[in-house]
């Protein structure tokens, strides 16, 4: 390698902090309940728990496996973690995905993270107090809309705070952060949970129980277990909460030592994951809202499956019936853990990038720290002004590119790499037993899984190539091809470079 790179995790409870806090995401709190209430309500828990042990789990053992040999060739981001793996030269350009997806999703997420901020913010200063649903849904919609003052001063804040935290390196800055994020995360969680479980009718102007919106949810609608869409929502749903398919599981997990447990870590990191989601994540927003608003609105209001409308635009208004001191708090708790839940993850997208830059163009680990936030804000710059490059981002980079990159990576792992070479990296050295069956779910199941998937977008993804396009999204698309372009030409520098030596 051209440079020495000597990050490393300081301990393992800091290690699985950090991977939780990358799988934790908003998709935690705002998608999963809107999912679950669009779908079945509990009769969506079970194909999502299928897709998470036929395809979730398959994946994080991968992608550990995968990062795990990298770091002992001196790789940390997937350009050539997969050069390394496959026979091709060209599986280095499949690894550019890695890099894309990270910079791609960062583009819009601390956006996201800056409205956690300022909603946080607005609900201490009792901003709220005396608007209606409809003022407060028009002060979000507002907000949003302008692309300029506070938003845009919120969000370069929020980008130069990711920058800052990633300067300072794994031990010093990532680690510190999963550590303060995710133990305030949890518990801002637990608070806000209790506080929705136990609600009662007629107390502080609810018309339903906290129970009524928990039993919804959880009470199985068999009727549609058969629709496939549900599957592809649920297939959907594990991309997003376990943050598979975008290079960062793999720069983490490239970080250990050569002997170090992986099996153990990817299970701890996986299953925290789905008891915020499941356990939290359900907890907090249904029984709220389902309590002042009834089912059948709350069930129109999460229709599209995304949550964002409850959580920024309906419960700010909704915390105010709790009066002005639990109301503030309550908005702090539940926007601070927004923030935590979209900062932990952000960090891990951007630590690929700099582990790039540092192993193979010698960069200083604050160099590589600007290089990104500078990308970030330029890249940006489409969803802070146009809530339709948002979504483009969010489509492309976010949602296509996490299927395709993830149906690449096992096609490379279970048979190029070969299953026999990649099961052996799995199990070496795992503090736990890994059922066998996985070995075989991994090179037949994942796959077909995958690819069913994809093809069940191909549709969706046509129309959406095909049909006409505003000057925002055109930019967008601009960026995303121009970034893609750019990464690949640095990785055959790189490439380059390597061969020199």
């Amino acid at each position: 390698m051209d440079t020495d790179n000597k990050e490393a995790w300081g301990s393992r409870v800091g290690l699985v902090l950090a991977m939780a806090g990358n799988a934790v995401g908003l998709g935690n709190f705002l998608r999963f309940p809107a999912q679950a209430m669009q779908n079945g309500g509990g009769a969506f828990i079970i194909p999502y728990l299928v897709c998470f042990v036929l395809m979730g789990l398959p994946l994080l053992y991968v992608e550990w496996a995968m990062g795990r040999f990298g770091g002992k060739s001196g790789s940390h981001s997937t350009p050539f973690m997969f050069g390394s793996m496959g026979k091709s030269f060209l599986w280095k350009y499949v690894g550019v995905m890695g890099l894309f997806i990270s910079v791609g999703i960062c583009a819009y997420y601390t956006y996201i993270e800056a409205w956690a901020i300022s909603w946080a913010y607005h609900s201490a200063m009792g901003h709220f107090i005396g608007m209606s649903q409809e003022q407060v849904a028009a002060f979000f919609t507002n907000y949003i809309a302008l692309g300029t003052s506070e938003p845009v001063v919120v969000w370069i804040l929020c980008v130069a705070l990711n920058t800052w935290i990633l300067s300072r390196g794994l031990q010093g800055g990532v680690e510190v952060a999963a550590k303060i994020g995710m133990p305030l995360l949890l518990l801002f969680g637990i608070v806000l949970a209790v506080r929705g479980a136990t609600m009662t009718a007629g107390h502080h102007g609810a018309v339903y129980s906290g129970v009524v919106g928990l039993n919804y949810l959880w009470t199985p609608n068999f009727n549609s277990i058969w629709d496939p869409v549900v599957w592809r929502n649920a297939a959907g749903q594990i991309f997003f909460t376990l943050s598979l398919g975008m290079g960062s599981i793999h720069c983490y997990a490239s970080y250990v030592k050569s002997k170090d447990d992986i099996a153990l870590n990817a299970m701890s990191a996986g299953w925290m994951n789905e008891f915020v989601e499941v356990v939290l994540g359900s907890a907090i927003i249904i029984p709220i809202a389902v309590g002042y608003l009834g089912v059948d609105k709350v069930v129109e209001m999460t229709r599209g499956g995304s949550g964002f409308g409850i959580g920024f635009m309906t419960l700010p208004y909704l915390f105010t019936q709790w009066g002005p001191l639990l109301s503030a708090l309550s908005g702090i708790m539940w926007f601070g853990l927004l923030f935590f839940a979209g900062i932990t993850s952000s960090l891990a997208m951007g630590t690929p990038v700099m582990a790039f830059l540092e192993d193979h163009f010698s960069w200083k680990r604050r160099s590589g720290a600007l290089a990104f936030g500078l990308a970030v804000l330029i890249l940006g710059i489409p969803s802070v002004l146009s809530q339709e490059a948002f979504n483009e981002f969010d489509y492309w980079a976010g949602t296509i590119a996490l299927v395709v990159f993830s149906l690449a990576e096992i096609t490379l792992f279970a048979w190029v790499f070969g299953m026999e070479a990649g099961w052996k990296e799995i199990t070496d050295g795992a503090d736990m037993k890994v059922p066998v069956a996985f070995k075989y779910v991994i090179k037949y199941v994942t796959p077909v899984f995958l690819l069913i998937v994809f093809v069940g977008s191909m549709p969706d993804i046509w129309a959406t190539l095909t049909k006409k396009v505003t000057f925002h999204v055109a930019v967008a698309r601009g960026l995303m091809v121009s970034l893609f372009g750019g990464i690949a030409w640095l990785v055959y520098l790189a490439d380059k470079r390597r061969a020199a030596l």
